[in-house]
């Protein structure tokens, strides 16, 4: 059995399960922060309820995302110790202050917030769930500080054969940083505004509590369509510096086999992958060019021409990512997110003209339109690791260089075959709960809200304080 292989799938499964959590914690913890500012601004009862409505959805989600985390970092010390070794004076520093600073943050007031409802101020309590989503993204971040050190390694000397950190300012610094958190943040928004649309839907459906779903969906349509929008856009800008730091990886997304200037971008590709040719493609000329230079000419380098400039660079071996994966989850992601942009610029349609409600088939979408952001997170995230092959490190470290060399393939199997199942009844457990939950919404208060925005958003219809 191949140790290498084990250990990568092992890794691949369980980062999947746990990033099944991590971009609804992000963005509900955001959602919830706000619904709670608006009952402390508004003192509308309805207000408090979406707070812990939503909130006791989002104690769940955080929960399993604590638990799949953990399992994570064991595999650096157990399956990756090669890797740990070469990157550990590197990710220690990053690692160590999202433990110390962001998620004992985030953990300390989110205690805070489950139990002191009505014995805090509205104010103080309403504080403590903006410092939990506040904690939750700097987590986010000191996770993709120490990940773009491997997409895009600075502020490092190799010493004795271990990489060593000669500037912590450069490795915060990191331009890949200030291109994949924002994406990553947005997707987590956008994954919360899906989430809460689709169960709003449900109940709207089935006509529980409609002032409470009511108003949750129309907070999550503006939500949901300023965050897919930005998105959409820092997608666009994480792909050009993709172009510059990891042109393989582009090349292998659009399955581009020799340079072009300029470019075409591929709306569909079969490939030959044995030969490394293309079978069949349709192509539109000067479009990557544009998207990757903002003008319809410049060069595109492709998979052979970088093949052999690694060659002569790095020595002999395969530079080649498995191009049929990268093109078609990037292809995913893509069409995935244009999928939720429309969703969610028609949810605003509907909520702007006010006749959502109205629109039963439409709301039966949105049920099913909540698949769609997890789609795309672990499909932008297999295309973001698996690009990068053959390196664990870009320019550095090799995959198979970075393996524990005493962990046997029968170690790892068994493993594997253990965390799947593990993670699989968590998963299930963590589904159940979520819908149990999330189908028995809230008793009704009673309470009236004005059809419009006016108490939540004043200035899009005039309102006054």
């Amino acid at each position: 059995m191949d140790s290498l292989l084990l250990a990568r799938m092992q890794f691949a499964i369980t980062t999947v399960y746990h990033f099944f959590f991590v971009p609804l914690t992000l963005g509900l913890s955001v959602l919830v922060a706000l619904m709670e500012t608006l009952y402390v601004r508004t003192g509308r009862e309805v207000y408090k309820d979406m707070a812990k409505f939503w909130g006791k959805l989002f104690l769940i989600n955080f929960a399993m995302g604590v638990v799949t985390g953990i399992v994570q970092e064991f595999q650096f010390g157990m399956n990756w110790s090669e890797y740990s070794r070469f990157v550990g004076d590197i990710f220690g520093a990053p690692l160590a202050i999202e433990a110390l600073l962001a998620f004992f943050l985030e953990s300390t007031f989110l205690g805070i917030w489950i139990f002191g409802w009505d014995k805090l101020s509205k104010k103080m309590h309403a504080l403590t769930i903006w410092l939990v989503a506040l904690g939750s993204n700097i987590s986010a971040l000191w996770i993709l500080i120490a990940n773009s050190f491997m997409q895009q390694p600075v502020g490092y000397v190799i010493n004795n054969g271990r990489a060593e950190m000669t500037d912590f300012f450069s490795l915060i610094l990191n331009p890949n940083v200030w291109v994949m958190f924002p994406h990553t943040v947005t997707a987590g928004f956008t994954t919360a505004a899906f989430f809460v649309m689709g169960i709003s839907a449900y109940h709207l459906i089935n006509k529980s509590n409609i002032p409470l779903f009511r108003r949750s969906f129309q907070i999550a349509a503006i939500f949901g369509t300023i965050s897919i929008i930005l998105l959409i856009f820092n997608g666009h800008a994480q792909a050009q510096h993709m172009v510059q730091t990891q042109p393989m990886k582009m090349a292998a997304a659009e399955a581009l086999w020799q340079s072009e200037d300029p470019a075409s971008f591929s709306l569909i590709t079969i490939g030959d992958l044995s030969q490394r040719r293309d079978v069949f493609s349709i192509r539109l000329p000067r479009l990557l060019s544009l998207l990757a230079y903002n003008q319809l000419e410049g060069e595109v380098q492709g998979i052979y021409n970088l093949q052999a400039q690694y060659e002569a660079q790095y020595g002999p071996g395969n530079y080649i990512p498995p191009v049929a994966v990268t093109y078609w989850t990037f292809r995913i992601m893509v069409g995935a997110g244009f999928a939720m942009m429309a969703l969610a610029l028609y949810a605003l349609f509907m909520v702007m003209g006010d006749f959502f409600e109205t629109r039963t088939v439409v709301l039966r979408i949105f049920l099913f339109a909540m698949a769609l952001p997890y789609l795309a997170n672990t499909a932008g995230w297999l295309m973001t690791e698996l690009g990068r092959a053959p390196w664990v490190v870009f320019g550095l470290m090799k995959i198979e260089d970075a393996v524990s060399p005493t962990v046997s393939g029968g170690m790892v199997l068994t493993t594997l075959v253990i965390f799947t199942l593990v993670y699989g009844v968590l998963m299930a457990a963590d589904i159940y709960l979520l819908t149990k939950f999330a189908k028995q919404g809230v008793k009704p208060t009673g309470e009236e809200l004005p059809s419009d925005l006016g108490d939540t958003f004043p200035s899009l219809v005039g309102a006054q304080d």
